[in-house]
């Protein structure tokens, strides 16, 4: 029996085999490398234990093509804020790459910062990868600000291209607001310390990292490179690969790696087409558009019901805007104000208060809006003019509905049995008391208290099946003037 070991490229893994190379070559071709003396002796195999040992043998060509194959490059790029959708993104990647072996991930990052529990997250998974993550800030103009300073200093090669920048990493409330100095000293000394201990794993300037978070310090691409906030600067991802070639980086568990990456194929990884649907809705804009269209569509199936059709498109985009608002930090209180303004919209349609109402339901809807996100940044909140541009139309489109949805219940029922009551006809023949007459065109039965000559006219007071209830109608007398 032969055993033989295959070394597949640089780094890559040793695979052993174990072969029979009797049995191969008696299997495949009929080589006789045994002498024939021995060859006559032995008894041919069963064609079932052929087929096996082609099998196995088939199994290790394979092993051994996909061990020298080439490893790859996964590239993703976050453009975006740092929200839920974007910890899924970047953990499917990173799992994705650790199925596939490949050599590294490269994250192409631009974002303005975002939730600080996705931050976490992500930086979580990304120091736990067993393969090496490069994050570069690209293309010039891009930034890595707030959240995303936290993430570039995760990463096992941090890198920028010229023309970006980095830090501000200063922790804010939820509304942006001031907080109190309790508050603000413990929040502070929490990210701060979070960041020291990614920085401090990877090798880099804890101080001046600290001072992103505390004095909310924003750094260039140079400045970064020469406080070493960072690894490389380059102007794309083949030179930063050159850069990189050969030179050893230290890893989070305190081990030393090396990485050579030119030439080697880079593989995009894109976001699925749930995420993509989902990043676009985490946009708070888009939330309260959607709530505001399903809100008014469901108004007006309330006005007219049968219609079916707004009934239907209002549940839709009301479940889609709570499924978004459910993955964003939502301040409910902002709900009931949103609310509440649908009913001050609806109160100046029945009390003609010529427009104060209305007026107070706008102001509640944008101020519902603006509170509706509780984000740090204002990439992740509500914008003023979103707010002003669906709450003054919705308002004055909610006030028309409902005012006509009313003048059409004051007025008079012109169809139906109700209908015929006031109606003017005119007798067929007399009624006394029962008789026809004549009333829309119909001929109807009809009863009467007082004698009415036929020809007379008559006036419907009651409508009793199909009989009518009539009097006959009172003609006043011409009044005469006297000298």
């Amino acid at each position: 029996m032969g055993w033989f070991r295959l070394v597949a490229g640089e780094g890559a893994r040793a695979t052993l085999f174990c072969c029979d190379l009797g049995w191969i070559c008696e299997t495949i071709e009929p080589i006789r490398y045994r002498s024939e003396k021995l060859a006559q002796k032995a008894p041919p195999l069963p064609i079932s234990m052929r087929i096996s040992h082609l099998l196995s043998a088939l199994v290790g060509l394979v092993l051994f093509v996909s061990a020298t194959a080439s490893a790859e490059v996964l590239k993703i790029v976050v453009d975006d804020t740092i929200h839920p959708i974007t910890d899924e993104y970047i953990g499917r990647a990173l799992t994705e790459a650790d199925r596939n072996k490949d050599k590294a991930v490269l994250i192409e990052l631009n974002t303005p910062g975002g939730l600080l529990d996705s931050t976490r997250k992500i930086i979580e998974k990304i120091v736990a990868s067993p393969v090496p993550v490069i994050i570069y800030v690209t293309p010039s103009g891009s930034r890595a600000a707030s959240a995303g300073f936290f993430i570039l200093e995760s990463a096992d090669i941090a890198a920028m291209a010229p023309g970006t920048n980095t830090g501000a990493a200063h922790p804010v409330t939820i509304t942006g607001g001031k907080m109190d100095d309790i508050m603000k000293e413990k929040i502070e000394n929490d990210t701060a310390a979070l960041m020291r201990s990614v920085v401090s794993k990877r090798g880099r300037n804890i101080e001046v990292a600290e001072s992103a978070v505390r004095q909310s310090k924003s750094f260039t691409d140079q400045e970064a490179l020469s406080q070493k906030l960072i690894d490389y600067v380059a102007p794309s991802e083949q030179e930063l690969f050159k850069d990189l070639q050969g030179k050893s980086f230290k890893r989070f568990n305190g081990e030393t790696a090396t990485l050579n990456l030119v030439g080697q194929p880079v593989r995009s990884y894109d976001l699925t087409l749930k995420e993509r649907i989902l990043a676009y809705m985490m946009d708070p804009n888009i939330a309260f558009i959607l709530l505001a269209i399903g809100a008014l569509a469901l108004y007006a199936e309330f006005n007219h019901p049968g219609a079916v059709v707004p009934g239907t498109v209002g549940v839709v985009f009301i479940l889609l805007a709570i499924f978004a608002l459910n993955l964003l930090p939502t301040r409910f209180a902002a709900l009931v104000l949103i609310l509440a303004s649908f009913a001050l919209f609806a109160l100046e349609a029945k009390f003609m208060t010529h427009g104060v109402l209305a007026i107070g339901g706008i102001v509640t809807m944008v101020l519902g809006a603006l509170l509706l996100v509780d984000a740090p940044i204002p990439e992740m909140r509500v914008h003023l003019g979103t707010a002003l541009a669906v709450s003054i139309p919705l308002g004055a489109i909610t006030a028309t509905i409902m005012g006509l949805a009313l003048k059409a219940r004051r007025n008079k029922v012109v169809t139906g049995a109700q209908g015929l009551v006031g109606e003017i006809g005119v007798a067929q023949t007399p009624l006394s008391p029962a008789g026809k007459v004549f009333i829309h065109g119909e001929l109807w039965d009809a009863v009467s208290s007082a004698h009415i000559a036929a020809g007379q006219r008559v006036v419907v007071r009651r409508v009793d099946g199909l009989q009518l209830e009539v009097e006959p109608v009172l003609q006043r007398s011409p009044v005469t003037a006297t000298a």
